[in-house]
Order: C-alpha cells, then sequence, then structure tokens
C-alpha cells in the first residue's frame, strides 16, 4: 500500500512539473504562466478539481515511446468563479509545445461532454504548437472530436477561448466556433498558416504579429473580442466577464444586487445630443450613465467602431447593449458593424439575455467597396438576428433613424417590444436634404426655395410624432428620464414568452 501511495505522489509530482523547470522558466521569461498558474489565477482558491492527471499518450512512432509525461500537455477539470461551477482546459507549453494528441484531445471532449450535460460554461486557455505530428491521423481526428463538441454546446452553454500563446492551423477553429476569443498582447497569435508557408505560396513577407497577433484581430479581421496587457490582466477580466453570463441556456442571467436606483435621472442627457444633427456625439456616455454603476464591458471596442456592443446590467441583472455610434462613420451600419452586432444579438438570444438598443443610424454606408463586399447579405444578417430574437427588446432612438437601417436596429416592426424615442429621434426615410433633392428635383437651382423645403420636411417627417402616431414609437420620453423607463420595460418583460414557427433551423444569410 505504501509503495502505491509513493508511486502516486511520484505521478502527481511529475504531472505537475509540467516539461520540467527549465521549459517553465522559459515560459516565464517569454512573459507567459504556466498552465496550472493560469487555472489558479482564473478560479477561486482551492476549488480546482483536476481530471486525468495520469493520462499518457499512446504513440510509439518516432521515438514517442521515451517522451511520456502524465497529463499529456493539457490540465482539465472544473472549478468555480466566484462561486459559480466552470469548465477549464489549459494547454502546457512546456510538454511537447502543447501539442493535441489524440488522448490530449479525449481529455479535452471529457470535460466539454460534462460541462453540456450539468449546464456550465467552458473556459479554453489555448497555448499550442497545433497538431502532434508524430501522431498523424489520430491527432487530426482528435481536432475533429473538439470542434464537434464546440457545435453541439454552441447556444447550450457558454464557450470561451483565451489565446495564450501560438494558435496555429487547425487549431484556430476550435475558438472561432466559440462564443468569444480573449488574446494577449505580444505572446499570443491566431492564423491558419503561419508566415513561412505565406511568403512560399504568395511572396508576402509577413512578422507572427502582423499575420495573427492581438492588434490584428482585434483592429483588422475582428476575429477576437479583446486583448490584454498580459495573462494575469487577461484571467482577472475574464473572472468579471464570466459574472455577466447565465451559466446555461436553461438560465436567466445572473443576478448582481445594486444600490444604483432603477428611479435615477441623469440630466446631463438631455443636452447631450447636438442641435446640429449632422454633428457626433459618444454613445459611450449614453450607456454608461444608464446602466448599472457605470458599468459596460464592451466588446470588440477597437473593431467596426461604428457599431458599439457589450454588456452591461440594469437592476443588478446582465442586458446585451446594441448602439450605433455617431463618432465614427457617423453611425452608418457597414459590412463589419453588421456581422460585429449580428453574432452578438444571437448570442443574447441564445442565453436568455435581454436586449437594450441604442439607435443613430443615418442609413447604410453606400460605396462600391460595401456593395462588391456584398453589404446587401451582411445587412440582412443583423436583420435577420433581430427578427429571429425572442428575448426582451427595449429600443431607443436617441436621433436619426433613417431608411431600411431604421428598420434593422431593432424597430416595432422586427418584433421590438418597446421602443422609445428622444425628443431629437429623426425617423424617416431618409436625411431632409437628401429627401428633397428627390422630392423637388426641379426647384433645386433655388437655393431659398431648398432650404424652406427642407426645413417643412424635418418639420414634417424628421421627429419622431409621425412613427408615433402609427404606434411604431410606444412613447417620446426624455432622455434623463431613460433608466427608469428601460428598468420599468425590462421588469415587465421578465416573463415574456413568444411562440415561434417549428423549424429544424432557420437559414440564415451566411
Amino acid at each position: 500500500m505504501h509503495d502505491i501511495i509513493r508511486q502516486l505522489e511520484e505521478k502527481r509530482e511529475r504531472a505537475r512539473q509540467g516539461g520540467g523547470a527549465q521549459r517553465v522558466k522559459a515560459q516565464h521569461a517569454k512573459g507567459k504562466l504556466s498552465a496550472r498558474e493560469r487555472i489558479e489565477l482564473l478560479l477561486d482558491p482551492e476549488s480546482f478539481e483536476e481530471w486525468d492527471m495520469f493520462v499518457e499518450h499512446r504513440s510509439t512512432d518516432f521515438g514517442m515511446e521515451g517522451q511520456t509525461i502524465p497529463g499529456d500537455g493539457v490540465v482539465t477539470g472544473y472549478g468555480a468563479i466566484n462561486g459559480r461551477l466552470v469548465f477549464v482546459f489549459s494547454q502546457d507549453f512546456t510538454v511537447l509545445g502543447g501539442s493535441l494528441s489524440e488522448t490530449h484531445a479525449l481529455k479535452i471532449t471529457k470535460i466539454m461532454d460534462q460541462a453540456l450535460k450539468v449546464g456550465a460554461p467552458v473556459i479554453g486557455l489555448n497555448d499550442s504548437g497545433g497538431a502532434r505530428i508524430q501522431e498523424g491521423i489520430g491527432s487530426l481526428a482528435g481536432y475533429a472530436e473538439v470542434f464537434q463538441r464546440n457545435v453541439m454546446a454552441s447556444g447550450v452553454i457558454p464557450q470561451i477561448s483565451v489565446i495564450m500563446g501560438p494558435c496555429a492551423g487547425g487549431a484556430v477553429y476550435s475558438p472561432a466556433i466559440t462564443d468569444f476569443i480573449f488574446m494577449v498582447e505580444d505572446t499570443s497569435y491566431m492564423f491558419v498558416t503561419g508566415p513561412d508557408v505565406v511568403k512560399t505560396v504568395t511572396h508576402e513577407e509577413v512578422t507572427h504579429e502582423e499575420l495573427g497577433g492581438a492588434a490584428t484581430h482585434t483592429q483588422k479581421s475582428g476575429v477576437a473580442d479583446r486583448a490584454f496587457v498580459n495573462d494575469v490582466e487577461a484571467l482577472l477580466y475574464l473572472r468579471r466577464f464570466i459574472d455577466f453570463l447565465p451559466a446555461s441556456n436553461r438560465e436567466k442571467p445572473p443576478l448582481r444586487p445594486t444600490q444604483d436606483s432603477d428611479r435615477r435621472s441623469e440630466m446631463s442627457l438631455d443636452t447631450l445630443v447636438p442641435d446640429n444633427p449632422n454633428k457626433p456625439y459618444d454613445i459611450k456616455e449614453v450607456i454608461e450613465k444608464i446602466v448599472d454603476e457605470e458599468d459596460f464591458f464592451e466588446l470588440q471596442p477597437n473593431y467596426a467602431g461604428n457599431i458599439v456592443i457589450g454588456f452591461a446590467r440594469m437592476e443588478g441583472s446582465t442586458v446585451g447593449i446594441v448602439a450605433n455610434q455617431p463618432m465614427v462613420l457617423a453611425g452608418c451600419l457597414d459590412i463589419n458593424s453588421s456581422l460585429k452586432a449580428a453574432r452578438f444579438v444571437r448570442f443574447c438570444d441564445a442565453f436568455n439575455i435581454p436586449l437594450v438598443t441604442f439607435v443613430d443610424v443615418p442609413g447604410f454606408l453606400p460605396g462600391t467597396a460595401q456593395e462588391y463586399g456584398g453589404i446587401i447579405k451582411h445587412g440582412a444578417k443583423l436583420l435577420y438576428a433581430f427578427a429571429e430574437a425572442t428575448v426582451p427588446k427595449v429600443t431607443v432612438i436617441t436621433r436619426k433613424a433613417y431608411g431600411g437601417a431604421y428598420d434593422v436596429m431593432s424597430s416595432k416592426h422586427l418584433r421590438g417590444d418597446v421602443n422609445f424615442a428622444w425628443p431629437s429621434a429623426e425617423i424617416a426615410v431618409m436625411g431632409p436634404k437628401g429627401a428633397v433633392e428627390i422630392i423637388f428635383r426641379k426647384e433645386m437651382t433655388d437655393s431659398a426655395k431648398i432650404a424652406r423645403r427642407e426645413q417643412e420636411y424635418r418639420e414634417k417627417f424628421a421627429n419622431p410624432f409621425i412613427a408615433g402616431r402609427r404606434g411604431f414609437i410606444d412613447d417620446v420620453i426624455m432622455p434623463h428620464s431613460t433608466r427608469p423607463n428601460i428598468c420599468r420595460s425590462l421588469r415587465m418583460l421578465k416573463n415574456k414568452q413568444l411562440e415561434t414557427p417549428w423549424k429544424k433551423h432557420g437559414n440564415i444569410p451566411l
């Protein structure tokens, strides 16, 4: 018995050491934590229950029989974040470069299967050189098994990927399927093919960072949702982020008590929108002054800045925020902003998170680049997402709501539950200038007459009252009372039920 206990402790210690002290030291020298240090920082103290610590690969080719380390390059198990159950896997770059073998994949799929059974989020801490080449098809099969679980779990439990080192080739597709991707600046990267292959095939010379670093994916591609300075910041922000999410699609959003009154008025909002309709203002100021304790967790802040998305709380309960940003492209919808918002709306709908939408949109961005890029289909994705959503939907039109973009932004016609407008709202087919130029084309030479026509159009159509008369706007509210109105609306909608026609699934214009 004593021999077994001694062997057990030796095995545990060998697994805890990973690739050994020297490789852990090399990991630290790159500014990276080890796989176990990351789990320790992410989870509540002493909450981690590890599974499959003694698993080893079964490969005997290319001398692999002599390279076995308990755990096989990934630490898996479950624990708690702020007392709430989560499952986690953390790839260990010190063990064969964190490469994925058949058994490495089995460890990951095992916790994913269990997370689906009990209804808890899965967090992947990715730091891997990719498929273990020595195992060939066995490694590829392992990746596909993980992908299949990602798809089955989509919309059932939240899935979050944190890229904390290399993530290349087939390895990138698992994070791509998950709901959110966070990266670490300077130490993480993602790409399908690396710089060497790119140079061979396209003759482009590019660095790892330029091709797939955190800046690239948070600013240019939109693949990642946030980037953080180092491992510690990423994991601490992740602890904050997970608090916004329900554990599964069977639960309501989590509730966090707040001292912020649901009756709080914000008088500064009454003067926020400029009198000149062509002058911008920061929609984030509106969001922060309305939500609980100004706590807004923005996603993709550096990508498609003409739309703002993220999580906040109203009366302690999570809401998803979608808002046009007049500071960027005047708040126009384009390809990137439509994709950014549509995916977020669908996540919120899948996980019972109410949507609060702030509208100031002059239309879709014109131009050949947008049309050739498929703005028609990409814009339709956002329309589809809002129309499909059955969660409570509260919309506030702060200023412009023109043309088809008015329809798309959670309008009453797309089953918006409560639709408010500020007195500054302009709801029309298009702006006064463009409308007058079309309607009164023959009078274009008379500038004074055109100016009068513009004013006439603005008074008759570019205001919230025509829509209010038709019932498309439920109320015109003063900006300072926006928070109390939203809180009351969400309270009323708390038990909303909406039946939709049976279908296997819709066919969103992908």
